[in-house]
């Protein structure tokens, strides 16, 4: 493949990775160095798929007592790699506050061990938990659980450990050099690389001699991804061997992932906005022809799995994403890398009988901005006693923070002192420019704030609309 992977090989095998890892990372390179990567698919490769059967019409089908006995078969496994680094974060993003529940502060990490053990204690299941962590988010991560007292899980592992490799030079290929920090010459591959990790790991081994016949696996920022009895029937009777949640494109989803079947094939696929042609753009973001999105949230029958990665050696051949930035984030001057990158949901296109069902938008209640937790933190939600994040109709206002003052999480909060406003009536927000905000502040409507050229400040109890802060008598 050439002397500058080989580089790449070698500070991986210094580094004491596995000769999964190695091989895994070379199939993305080759794809990469061939420029395969950029390979698109075509709108008149795939058919749109319109309809799919929802959480709706499949709740009323299903033996609620039965299903007891699917979802105790099941292991529920996060996503926990990520660090956040979008919000300015250096640990893992599920140690962020995301709102207060009776006066405590509460994480994604803690919202998570809540759904868990709630179903654990209502439903008398086992329900293992199993975070994929990145060598960067492990230890704080398992720090938590520790610290759990109700949080006991003796013979399941609770972490797989996803592999890492070198962050390679756009312009050469060869693994790139950082000595300032040598932490950053390395990247995770993307969540694809679960694939892969379970093999490794002999996870799935371990899951299927205590029982267990299926995977229900998402993010670890996307809160409304509970574990759901109804759902493991549904699967389990569909006998599919994987299985993806999707829902309704809006306006707001349209760059997003969505699903599409592969005309000679038949087999579903996931075609990100990277894999669109220039021509087809327009096609691809139309949610009247395309209207299902990929929540990432998926279920997958571990006997099926075990067999395709049999097949392939433990390295699924997926299709790889190119992400093109700098080797330190946070310094746009740093060396231009490319970090190699696969996605889990693309491993559908490998099951002939591979399924997808609509279910609302209260499953995917992702995290990815501060302008997510703005709302995630407002009066819109309210997280109950059983962990879940509950909001009346699952519809949000748009939210667009100055990315100058509001994107860095310790800017967002410095900013936001008491809380962030109440957002019940409003229909978007924008905020332009330094603004703090006082205590108890509501927004309604198309609530605006102009950047005035200097730090500025909304006084406790104001409200703020289409106006900017509306004058507190009538004219």
């Amino acid at each position: 493949m050439g002397e500058a992977f080989e580089l790449s090989a070698a500070k991986m095998r210094k580094q004491g990775m596995s000769d999964t890892a190695i091989a895994q990372f070379s199939h993305l390179y080759d794809i990469w160095n061939n420029d395969k990567a950029g390979s698109f698919i075509r709108e008149h490769d795939v058919e749109a798929i319109k309809t799919v059967p929802s959480f709706h019409e499949i709740y009323e089908t299903i033996d609620h007592d039965k299903a007891v006995k699917a979802f105790a078969k099941t292991a529920f496994i996060k996503l926990n790699g990520g660090l956040g680094t979008s919000m300015g974060l250096s640990c893992a993003k599920s140690l962020l506050p995301v709102r207060r529940h009776k006066a405590r502060q509460m994480r994604f990490i803690d919202i998570i061990i809540g759904q868990v053990l709630t179903a654990r204690q209502r439903l008398g299941v086992e329900l293992p938990l199993i975070l994929m962590n990145s060598f960067r988010t492990s230890k704080d991560t398992l720090q938590v659980l520790k610290r759990n007292r109700k949080f006991v899980q003796n013979e399941i592992p609770v972490e797989i450990i996803q592999h890492k490799e070198p962050k390679i030079l756009a312009e050469t290929g060869e693994p790139v050099s950082y000595p300032e920090d040598p932490t950053l010459e390395w990247c995770p591959p993307g969540h694809g690389d679960l694939y892969s990790t379970l093999w490794e790991s002999g996870i799935l081994d371990i899951l299927s001699d205590h029982g267990f016949s299926y995977l229900f696996i998402s993010n670890s920022d996307n809160l409304g991804a509970r574990p759901s009895r109804t759902l493991a029937q549904y699967f389990e009777n569909t006998h599919a061997p994987f299985m993806i949640e999707v829902a309704k494109r809006t306006q707001a989803d349209r760059k997003g992932g969505h699903i599409v079947r592969d005309a000679e094939t038949g087999r579903m696929l996931l075609r990100e906005m990277s894999q669109v042609h220039p021509e087809d753009r327009r096609s691809a973001q139309s949610i009247n022809k395309h209207p299902y999105f990929n929540t990432n949230n998926i279920w997958i029958r571990i006997d099926a799995l075990k067999k395709m990665l049999k097949k392939y050696n433990g390295v699924l051949p997926l299709p790889v994403i190119c992400n093109n930035k700098t080797v330190d984030p946070t310094n746009l001057e740093s060396p231009k890398v490319v970090q190699l990158e696969t996605a889990m949901g693309a491993a559908v296109s490998l099951f002939d009988e591979a399924i997808c069902v609509e279910v609302d938008r209260m499953r995917f209640l992702p995290v990815k901005t501060t302008n997510d937790l703005f709302i995630m933190r407002s009066d819109r939600f309210h997280l109950t006693d059983s962990y879940e994040m509950e909001d009346g109709n699952y519809i949000f206002p748009d939210i667009d923070l100055d990315p100058r003052y509001y994107r860095n999480i310790n800017d967002f909060n410095e900013r936001f002192p008491y809380s962030v406003p109440a957002l019940a009536a409003a229909k978007s927000v924008t905020i332009k420019g330094d603004w703090t905000f006082g205590n108890q502040v509501s927004m309604f409507a198309d609530a605006v704030l102009e950047d005035t050229g200097e730090p500025s400040y909304v006084p406790n109890g104001e409200f703020v609309g289409p106006q900017g802060i509306e004058p507190d008598s009538w004219v």
